[in-house]
């Protein structure tokens, strides 16, 4: 029942201004941040870890934006589900095309950290350039999954597969020419991964993106979404092919993507996705962070 309901106020709201959603977002996000004390406490040691310099009070003050940023993106998610593509356009810029045109039609990786933008870069760029392929995690609720699934689909017949399926699926998608947007950091466990640094804490990393280079031939072109203030909507910016990737070694590889999204956060650390537990697993005998 409830999950029909948010669905429904979600459709309610979904045509206001993009200024008004802004709004109602920021003070839901004031609200969560009160609220999901357990989430919070993620996000604390997060910071913690990521920023020892910074004091408890300007950790606690981008947790707060944080919350605020990370509730105004799903309010907004109604626009992915139902606005039509000229409204999308309108509201999630482009820059750095000359990149994308640069390699488009070539084996493509788009390399997408999980800022809170995600989902608006996507499916700002499957309107116009289509199809994409993607890799995802099932939702818990199934009515917000097959939204979700809609939202990512309904452009130009983009494909998703489950992170279930592993990559063989992509491999083929890639080397059929549709670009793999691809979101490589999050803590999937010891399988596949290796600890290289994430703001100096070895953090189990995906070692997909070189492997997926590799075998495929394709060129990684860095894609990351900026959430605007004040309701202005969202940027998806390319920045330049990367030279020299993948090398022999995964591990500096996958340091080297580990290093790029960094130099993300630190323009936008109320973006990134803090309330992920993005040091859970640990090297063999070291204790975990979230126990406490």
């Amino acid at each position: 029942m409830m999950s029909r309901l948010g669905i429904f106020v979600l459709w309610l709201l979904h045509g206001l201004p993009l200024a008004a959603q802004a709004m109602l977002g920021n003070a839901l996000g004031w609200l969560a941040y009160h609220v999901a004390r357990s989430r919070r406490l993620v996000g604390e040691i997060n910071l913690g870890l990521c920023f020892p310099e910074w004091s408890v009070q300007e950790r606690d003050k981008v947790l707060r934006e944080h919350f605020q940023c990370v509730a105004r993106a799903a309010l907004e998610h109604g626009m992915l589900w139902w606005s039509p593509a000229a409204r999308i356009n309108r509201l999630v810029r482009i820059e750095g095309l000359e990149h994308f045109e640069a390699v488009y039609g070539k084996p493509l990786i788009l390399l997408a950290p999980h800022f809170v933008g995600l989902d608006m870069g996507g499916i700002r760029i499957s309107t116009e350039y289509h199809p994409l392929v993607s890799m995802y995690s099932r939702l818990r609720n199934p009515r917000f999954d097959r939204l979700m699934l809609h939202a990512r689909t309904r452009f130009g017949q983009s494909r998703l597969f489950s992170r279930h399926e592993g990559v063989r699926p992509m491999i083929a998608e890639i080397r059929r020419g549709l670009p793999l947007y691809y979101l490589p950091d999050q803590d999937f466990g010891a399988r596949d991964a290796v600890f290289v640094p994430f703001f100096g804490v070895p953090a189990a990393t995906v070692n997909a993106l070189p492997r997926l280079a590799k075998v495929t031939g394709a060129v990684v072109l860095p894609a990351v979404t900026r959430q605007l203030g004040g309701g202005a909507g969202y940027v998806v910016r390319f920045y330049p092919a990367w030279q020299d990737f993948p090398t022999s070694s995964v591990e500096d590889d996958v340091a080297r993507m580990n290093r790029f999204i960094e130099e993300r956060v630190r323009e936008m650390p109320a973006q990134y996705f803090w309330l992920h537990k993005r040091f859970k697993t640990r090297p063999a005998g070291e204790a975990g962070f979230y126990t406490r």
